[in-house]
């Protein structure tokens, strides 16, 4: 054991050696050292001392259990078994349908308990109310005979739960588990309280039906008991009947036996009575299906029995859900206008119905908080509120991130004064956001950029001497800083809805603010805007809030001013801010500020984007500067906007209030008619289009104005140009002329002959290639469009009878503009009637004699034999 040691030495020493002579770096010697050490053999047993020995044992167990640590290679782990895999997939993606349809069929494959209430406690947590789940979790326990726990979860579901499936399967549990006549009550309360819940749904006839069978089977020995047998029937009945169910019409044919089986003459009277209900249920009933046959569809059968799981998607709003969404929204007003034509008396039983409409509404429609804030404000209009601030609650937790039912949820707890609770929402909520907004930065930008190029907006430290960032920088806040290495078609579509989505991140922090100033004081606006600077996602809108907020609110110029500059150091490279803080400034009529903001800013921003700037400023210097001062500033523009013709600045100095009377009348802008679009470019020649604007004439100088409103040349396509008189035939009774059409159609010239048109584009080409993809660009249409076309463009020939008959027709000058004759009929017809015809043959006959006229009948009732006005009426 005491080799190693002299070995170590021995070699230390001539390390020393070699290092006098060369002078090598230390972290080489302790490489050298390392691997002379590893580089040792074990020293053999049975030398050296006890105490040696045993400290010897002592390292080199410790070595060799490290050795064994360090060389050994580590036992390969468990895969992740199929109900883990599920789990964390529903952990990342908690509304992903597919994977709980999984989870819930390997639970019940699997056969344990265990997992088939962790899988439905984790689904109705998701999705509470799913009738189908809830009716699957309880079988497990009845099949089981854990009753305890079943009464349990009944207890659970039925207090919320408007499906009528779950409320029979609870009555065939109470029938089952009461059979002796002794129980009869039990079960007889249990369909009131079914009925009192479900009983308005057009799916409860079976438990109506199946009440009424209850009562039949109730047993009798007095001629009491089966009177009050007959009046339990009939009042089940008269509940009933007035309302619109599946089985209404069954329903009423058992009434109408019912009773005449009792006693024809009160049974005639009691089914008069309740004939109008009846009526009026079955006519709602009809409008009932029309609306509801789209918004349940039948389920899907499922495989291993059990009911199928209905799971609601988040809303992607594609047009079948917008569809969808206002079917719903049709249905509930449907239903808020009480079709029924129940009466005050029954107002408690309307609102229990439009409640119960409005409960499977939220479940069906689960993530449209537009769904859950009508409830909200129905609910809250019958006086309810506190069960319209549960719903406004329980919308929050199906949508966090909900503007709508936040924004409410926050107004109704400021009027009750709760402020803690509302500064809690909006804190929810900008958590909620933020995100979102990260997940949706990590799809955008890659892992290695997205962290550097978006700077907090706090960090004021980065930023130019000169009080706001380049826009060649970026700078802190940019909404398009991450995105610079982005190549994939999907980034600037992304691009963009990150920036949508900032915006509305910065639309919380306003209303946030503004809860905070009108409900506490300034002071804690301000340690809210405190916080939102140091956000990394605020953009410049919360800036130019709350600097407005403070002018307006604080008459605090300076604090405003404030605010605007440590806005600017953060966007500087923002147009729309800058723009506003110049307009807030001219606004205020600082003159010597706002000049001083737009020459400190000008020089930044390219002409592209200046041009918002340039054209604000110009518009403030045309109105209230010298001449001199606005001539100088056309100079400069026109060096950066070279291509602008002179007439355009000069036309805007003298504008005011968008009225351009250079443009409308001198030239010619107010008696331009542009003709319909034309379907090429080549048949549109120089007419002025309907894109056509007062910029785009203006952008031409040298044109000559008068060519851009000739009409349109003929055009050497395949296709006519369309007639310029449709327009004049839908000028409608206030034109003048009703005359023939004032201009010629243009017809178009003849298509060229094959032979012209091989002789110059050359040989036929290739199908596919890239010579005849540019020939198809420049020939235009197929050739099969051109025939057909050609064959539409075709003069319709008429047989000869035709022709001679729609020729003695008059033409379309002899009718007005609604088809009328251009002549008044009533002016002819005075013409006839005031007319003198002599007589030609023989004089005109004296006009006859009155004839005698007779007394009206009489409708009278008979008078008997003889009988006269005067006489006795039977």
């Amino acid at each position: 054991m005491s080799e190693p040691p002299q070995a170590v030495s021995t070699t230390e020493d001539s390390m020393t050696d070699v290092g006098e002579k060369t002078q090598p770096a230390e972290d080489i010697l302790k490489a050298l050292q390392a691997l002379q050490n590893a580089s040792q053999p074990q020293p053999p047993s049975g030398e050296g001392s006890q105490e040696t020995i045993a400290a010897d044992d002592v390292d080199n167990t410790n070595a060799a259990s490290m050795e064994t640590v360090a060389t050994e290679p580590a036992e390969p782990s468990e895969p992740p078994s199929e109900w883990d895999l599920l789990q964390t997939r529903l952990h990342d993606n908690p509304h992903d349908t597919e994977a709980w349809h999984k989870l819930v069929n390997l639970a019940e494959s699997s056969g344990d308990i265990e997992k088939i209430k962790t899988a439905y406690d984790q689904l109705l947590q998701t999705y509470p109310n799913t009738s189908a789940a809830q009716i699957a979790y309880i079988s497990h326990f009845l099949d089981s005979g854990e009753f305890q726990q079943a009464q349990a979860l009944f207890i659970k579901f039925l207090r919320t739960s408007p499906d009528v499936d779950l409320w029979k399967f609870y009555l065939t549990y109470v029938r089952r588990m009461n059979t002796s006549p002794a129980t009869r009550d039990e079960v007889q309360k249990a369909y009131e309280f079914a009925l009192k819940t479900v009983g308005q749904d057009k799916d409860s006839g079976d438990i109506w039906n199946d009440y009424i069978q209850f009562i039949k089977s109730r047993e009798i020995s007095t001629t009491w008991e089966e009177q009050q047998k007959m009046d339990a029937l009939r009042k089940i009945y008269h509940r009933a009947i007035p309302i619109p169910l599946e089985n209404h019409d069954k329903l009423w044919s058992e009434y109408e036996a019912f009773e005449m089986g009792l006693n024809k003459v009160t049974g005639k009277k009691f089914i008069q009575d309740l004939s109008p209900s009846h009526m009026q249920a079955r006519a709602a009933s009809r409008q009932l299906q029309r609306h509801v046959a789209l918004l349940f569809p039948p389920a899907p059968p499922s495989n291993n029995g059990r009911p199928a799981l209905y799971l609601p998607s988040p809303p992607t709003f594609a047009p079948p859900e917008r569809a969808l969404v206002g079917q719903w929204k049709a249905y509930l007003k449907w239903e808020e206008s009480n079709p029924l034509e129940m009466d005050e008396k029954d107002k408690a039983t309307f609102i229990q119905r439009v409640q119960m409409v409005y409960r499977k509404a939220v479940i069906r429609m689960r993530f449209f908080a537009e769904i859950w804030y009508m409830a909200y404000v129905w609910t809250k209009s019958i006086g309810k509120l506190q069960d319209a601030v549960a719903l406004l609650e329980a919308g929050i937790e199906a949508n966090p991130s909900s503007f709508l039912l936040n924004f409410a949820y926050a107004e109704e707890l400021e009027i009750r004064g709760e402020k803690e609770k509302v500064h809690k929402v909006y804190e929810n909520l900008l958590e909620t956001l933020s995100k979102q907004l990260e997940e949706l930065e990590k799809k955008i930008t890659p892992a290695s950029s997205f962290s550097a190029n978006m700077p907090t907006t706090g960090n004021d430290s980065g930023n130019a001497a000169n009080g706001f960032a380049a826009p060649a920088e970026g700078g802190a806040g940019s909404n398009n800083s991450s995105f610079s290495s982005q190549n994939s078609d999907e980034a600037p579509s992304k691009t963009k809805e990150l920036a949508d989505r900032r915006t509305e991140y910065g639309l919380v922090y306003i209303m946030y603010i503004r809860f905070a100033r009108r409900a506490e004081n300034e002071k804690s606006a301000r340690a809210i805007f405190s916080r939102a600077r140091k956000d990394r996602w605020t953009p410049w809108e919360v800036y130019e809030a709350h600097a407005l907020m403070e002018y307006h609110c604080q008459k605090e110029t300076l604090a405003t001013s404030r605010i605007f500059e440590a806005g600017l150091k953060a966007f500087g490279h923002e147009v729309e801010f800058v723009l506003r803080y110049l307009g807030f400034l001219i606004s205020i009529n600082d003159e010597n500020n706002a000049r001083a903001l737009f020459e400190r800013v000008i020089g930044t921003f390219p002409p592209d984007k200046a041009r918002p700037l340039w054209e604000r400023w110009a518009r403030y210097v045309y109105q209230y500067m010298n001449l001199e001062t606005a001539l100088n500033l056309e100079k400069r523009i026109a060096e950066i906007y070279p291509n602008d013709p002179p007439i355009k600045r000069f036309a805007q100095r003298h504008t005011y209030l968008g009225t351009d009377a250079i443009a409308a009348r001198d030239l010619g802008f107010s008696f331009a008619r542009p003709p319909a679009p034309a379907p090429s470019t080549s048949a549109r020649g120089n007419a002025l289009g309907p894109n056509d604007t007062a910029q785009s004439l203006l952008g031409a100088p040298n044109q000559n104005t008068s060519q851009a409103f000739q009409a349109p040349p003929p055009s050497s396509g395949h296709k006519r140009a369309p007639s310029p008189d449709h327009k004049r035939r839908d000028d409608g009774p206030g034109r003048v002329n009703d005359g023939p059409p004032v201009y010629k159609r243009a017809r178009a010239s003849p298509p060229p002959r094959e032979r012209d048109r091989d002789r110059w584009d050359g040989p036929p080409r290739r199908y596919g290639s890239p010579a005849w993809d540019r020939d198809r660009e420049r020939r235009g249409p197929p050739p099969r469009r051109m025939e057909m076309e050609r064959e539409e463009e075709k003069p319709v020939v008429l047989p000869p009878i035709l022709s001679s008959f729609i020729g003695q027709l008059p033409s379309a000058a002899a009718f007005n503009a609604y088809g009328e004759p251009a002549f008044r009929t009533d002016d002819l017809m005075q013409v006839f009637r005031n007319a003198i015809i002599p007589s030609v043959t023989r004089p005109r006959s004296p006009p006859p004699p009155p004839r005698p006229t007779r007394p009206p009948p009489d409708y009278g009732p008979y008078q008997g034999p003889g009988g006269g006005r005067g006489g006795r009426r039977y």
